[in-house]
């Protein structure tokens, strides 16, 4: 009898926090605001709002973050990312503040294919 293969994977799991400069913001987000993303859930603390506009930007970038790379991945280095709004002075950091293990089958009903070394 063979054993079941293992399904599990990980994610980091992410911080997005709103980072002032030297120049003023002006997209509705203040110093210190933030969000935190573990799978695929964001979570913003109670009563706390967060502009439309940046977390559109930034959305694109957040699944990569939460994946394991490279040392020298860009990826990996680089944690701050500019406001969209080119008048704005904001910056946001992504920092990975933990891990979480997911289990294939509890995240989507493909299956894994029968051969473990073919992908596709």
């Amino acid at each position: 009898m063979t054993s079941p293969r293992n399904d599990a994977f990980t994610l980091f799991d992410l911080r997005v926090e709103v980072v002032a400069t030297d120049r003023p913001m002006v997209c509705n987000h203040r110093e210190g605001d933030s969000f935190t993303l573990r799978g695929e859930n964001l979570a913003f603390p109670p009563g706390q709002t967060f502009p439309l506009y940046p977390l559109a930007a930034l959305l694109p970038l957040l699944p990569a973050k939460q994946r394991p790379t490279h040392p020298n991945d860009w990826m990996t280095t680089d944690a701050e990312v500019a406001c969209p709004d080119p008048h704005c002075g904001a910056r946001f950091r992504i920092t990975r503040i933990g891990s979480t293990t997911f289990r294939h089958g509890d995240v989507t009903l493909v299956p894994l294919p029968a051969d473990p070394d073919r992908h596709g």
